[in-house]
């Protein structure tokens, strides 16, 4: 796909099919920026009505020219296309971009031209970006195959735009501002290649340091999550989604359905993925700006150094908006600053040097900030003032910066003419200038995200207190059965809550009681205050038709009650059917809590966790999260709300058990993964006290329809832990598990390492590594087994488990070849401990499709070369001290 790909941006030779002379037509002017850029491929252009086209030879058919060209630009009306598929399989082109409207954007007829536009290009094997698009370009060899009417210049960012019209815009913005690109592109339709796709590509492209996209909507979300989540550690990845105004929000039966709008699981997806969102093409190129020329900040700490008051308290209040702390100034900071400012000088954060204040001072409050541990980044805000030097003052920012390479600076260069020299000056020393304060707040505050994001791609999360053997997958399949078998999608909440109890999460047990005598002889039964509550499958919020009482402590109150409830609902809801009325024990209620999830059209099931109760969508405090979780990812989830400041403890209020909270939320994701078919699910309220947890109501509802998927977890946007391929074996007299890595085993990879010789650290990373430290451990076990495999071998020794050797395979984007890496415990050589790991891993990379295994060692390394002779790999000798070795699959 790779080499596809290369063919798009890099083509020997490009076919324009609908080049014309006529101006007013797209194929004149993508014809036109072909021959007059600085491309040095050959240009055909194609049109039956023409001899000469814009002084070129033009052919009547893409069967008439010398040579098979690498790219062929379609630019005729929409119905002529698809039949043109079997043109360019004749001979030989693979790559098409199809900029003609027409497809599915214009209704009916449209949507059937598309999947005919789709089934022709794939049968013929032709690779499509579009249709109804802009085009693409790669600057650096004058490649413009767009029909924009300006070219940027070459750089190191790549732009991939769902609209040909927004990407347009933006092409004549960047040549104007002199902003560079290595690549771009507009997908329009996507009836093949769409982001994921260029992610992998511009994610492996050494020309291209970041990615920027304009995305208006996903369809195939797990793709994008993956191959986002494979470069967003390395390569920043900024999007601009368009639609953030509810259009994905929908009538909900659910409290979950209500507060989990589409928007709102873009931006959960976009942290898991390390992505970095932004709301305004102006945010898009300023934190792309920030991302090339300054490091990120470590935290929200900022720091701002001033001319004027005004300004600095807007930056303050955009900061505090936004989540941004002011960074507080240690005693040692104040101390240096009392000593170089003005007496008059604001003595705390903003640091204001008044408008008098010099270059120098500038400098020396910038240093003293950069200098201070409290301080994360450092905002300079500079006024045009009759004394202020915006020249000098740009030249000490510009220095200090480079001086101290930790910690970001940016520069809000406030006015017009007279600060004009000052931000050329900031530009060329790669410091990032703003005309307002607000923005350069809004840019660091991305970056915070950003940083925060990736902290989370690398946190090591602790195992859990136990392995959740104890889910009861059949008995919860049992239930889901017994709802299908009777023709209903919504659970009554005994149902609900046996569903949730298969699964270990806390429930308040529910008695259901048909008549008034039953209801009266469970409370007997309870023996203490209870709950009752109207039970039908047609009311999912019972406390809207006043079906619900609490505290009900006589037999007197039990039977009043119930007749109360009965009578009352069916004179507000005549048209419900009612099953009795439910009762359960009084709980004592310190927190109540929404667990909940709902199944997203684009990312499938997202688990919602926030303030619960009867007004928890008033309050809107939730944080989404998508499956799978682990305990790092739950506390994430609790931490993303305004209520896990009272569960921590709070005044009187004693803190909750979290841990308990974080283990029934990675349990309700297992439900959410076991099974597609489900919906909504509302555990409201999750009621929350010192002593733990429990389940105090619960409504679920099923798909209409049962989950047709042949992959398991085929609805999630992404793969969980891949429990398939876990086995136990013998081996000489010893029992080891092999099973996939987990983030959760980076001490015990850390403890392979630290206890495997140098030599074998040699052979294994091609060096004497000196330490291999926990971003790189992170790297090792917090994989995508989307797209690669990591095999551990266990064992137990004196009770602790131990891992002896480890496999990996890590595959490309579109599953054609994959690399070959093994380690073995120094103590465990020569036992078959490789082999028996080398055997396990080409048994995965079978069923996962892969054509070819490969791998490179070192010439010395013996043993690998043995090991590899003997599994029937091709040894082919190399340079620089290494050898290949590969296998057809």
């Amino acid at each position: 796909m790779k080499q596809t790909l290369d063919k798009f941006f890099y083509p020997r030779s490009v076919a324009v099919v609908g080049a014309t002379d006529k101006a007013e037509k797209i194929g004149h002017a993508v014809l036109r920026n072909l021959l007059s850029g600085a491309y040095t491929g050959a240009v055909y252009p194609v049109n039956p009505k023409y001899k000469k086209v814009q002084g070129v030879k033009c052919y009547s058919r893409l069967t008439g020219l010398p040579e098979a060209p690498d790219l062929v630009v379609f630019a005729l009306p929409a119905p002529f296309i698809p039949a043109l598929m079997q043109d360019c399989k004749k001979i030989g082109s693979e790559c098409a971009v199809v900029l003609s409207a027409g497809f599915k954007e214009v209704g009916p007829e449209g949507e059937q031209l598309f999947r005919d536009l789709r089934n022709a290009a794939s049968a013929n094997g032709v690779r499509l970006i579009g249709p109804n698009c802009l085009g693409l370009l790669t600057p650096s060899i004058g490649l413009n195959a767009t029909f924009a009417p300006t070219m940027p210049p070459a750089g190191r960012v790549a732009f991939i735009s769902q609209s040909g019209a927004m990407g347009s815009a933006v092409l004549d913005w960047a040549a104007d501002k002199n902003v560079g690109f290595s690549h771009f592109v507009s997908i329009g339709g996507m009836a093949d290649i769409g982001f994921d796709h260029l992610i992998d590509y511009f994610g492996s492209d050494s020309r291209t340091a970041c990615i920027l996209i304009y995305m208006e909507s996903l369809t195939d979300a797990r793709r994008f999550m993956s191959a986002a989540r494979a470069f967003a550690r390395t390569k920043p990845i900024v999007v601009l989604k368009a639609g953030a105004s509810q259009q994905g929000a929908r009538a909900a039966l659910s409290h979950t359905g209500a507060m989990a709008g589409n928007d709102a699981v873009y931006d959960a997806a976009f942290r898991r993925a390390g992505i970095i969102r932004v709301q305004t093409i102006q945010q898009l190129f300023d934190c792309t700006q920030a991302l090339a020329t300054q490091p990120l900040p470590a935290g929200n700490r900022l720091a701002i150094v001033t001319n004027a008051g005004g300004p600095a308290i807007l930056a303050t209040d955009a900061l505090e908006l936004r989540g941004g702390t002011l960074a507080t100034l240690s005693p040692d900071t104040m101390a240096v600053l009392d000593k170089v400012l003005s007496p008059a000088w604001s003595r705390g954060n903003p640091v204001d040097i008044l408008g008098d204040g010099s270059a120098e001072q500038f400098r020396a409050a910038l240093h003293a900030c950069l200098y201070d541990p409290g301080v994360d980044a450092v905002l300079v805000i500079l006024t045009a003032q009759s004394v202020t030097d915006a020249e000098a003052v740009a030249h000490a920012v510009v220095a200090e910066s480079k001086a101290v390479h930790s910690k970001p600076v940016y520069a809000s260069w406030m006015g017009l003419q007279t600060v004009k020299s000052g931000r050329a000056i900031l530009e060329a020393g790669k410091v990032p200038w703003y005309p307002f304060p607000e923005r350069a707040v809004v840019t660091f505050m991305h970056n915070v995200r950003y940083r925060e994001n990736l902290n989370l791609l690398y946190e090591t999360p602790p195992d859990l207190p136990i392995e959740l053997s104890d889910i009861n997958r059949t008995g919860a399949r049992v239930v889901v059965d017994i709802v299908r078998k009777s023709g209903r999608v919504h659970f009554e909440e005994a149902e609900a809550k046996r569903l949730l109890a298969c699964y270990g999460i806390p429930v308040n047990a529910t008695y259901l009681a048909k008549t008034e005598d039953e209801a009266a002889a469970i409370a007997r039964s309870l023996g203490c205050a209870v709950a009752m509550k109207i039970e039908s499958p047609d009311i999912w919020h019972k406390s809207d038709v006043h079906g619900v009482r609490l505290g009900i402590e006589t037999e007197f109150g039990t039977r009043q009650v119930f007749r109360f409830l009965m009578e009352n609902v069916r004179k507000k809801r005549p048209d419900a059917r009612i099953t009795g009325v439910t009762l359960e024990k009084m709980v004592d209620t310190q927190h109540e809590l929404l667990i909940g999830a709902v199944k997203d059209p684009t990312f499938g099931p997202v688990v919602v966790f926030g303030l619960g109760g009867v007004a928890t969508e008033i309050w809107q405090d939730r944080a989404i999260g998508l499956p799978p979780l682990n305990l790092a990812l739950a506390r994430h989830l609790v931490e993303g709300t305004r209520i896990a400041r009272l569960l921590r403890g709070f005044r009187h209020l004693p803190a909750v058990p979290l841990e308990q909270l974080q283990n029934v939320l990675v349990r309700f994701a297992y439900l959410l993964m076991d099974f597609p078919d489900i919906s909504e699910i509302d555990i409201n309220p999750f009621a929350m006290n010192a002593d733990g947890g429990i389940a105090l109501d619960a409504a679920v509802t099923l798909e209409s329809t049962p989950s047709l998927q042949r992959d398991p977890y085929e609805h999630l946007s992404i793969q969980p832990y891949p429990t398939q391929w876990i086995k136990t074996v013998q081996h000489k007299g010893t029992s080891i598990l092999l099973r996939p890595i987990r983030p959760e085993d980076e001490p015990l990879e850390a403890e392979l390492v630290e206890k495997t010789s140098r030599e074998s650290l040699y052979f294994r990373f091609f060096g004497f590594t000196p330490g291999i430290d926990h971003k790189i451990l992170a790297r090792f076990t917090q994989i995508d087994y989307d797209r690669e495999m990591a095999i551990v071998a266990v064992i137990e020794e004196n009770g602790k488990p131990q891992i002896i050797g480890v496999v990996r395979i890590v595959g490309d984007a579109w599953r054609e070849a994959c690399e070959y890496a093994i380690l073995v415990a120094d103590n465990w050589h020569g036992k078959g401990v490789g082999s028996l790991l080398t055997d396990y891993i080409i048994e995965i990379a079978r069923a996962q499709g892969y054509r070819k295994i490969s791998a490179t060692f070192l010439k010395n390394n013996g043993a690998m070369r043995r090991l590899f002779e003997r599994k029937g790999f091709v040894i082919r000798a190399g340079a620089d001290g290494a050898d290949a070795a590969e296998m057809g699959l």
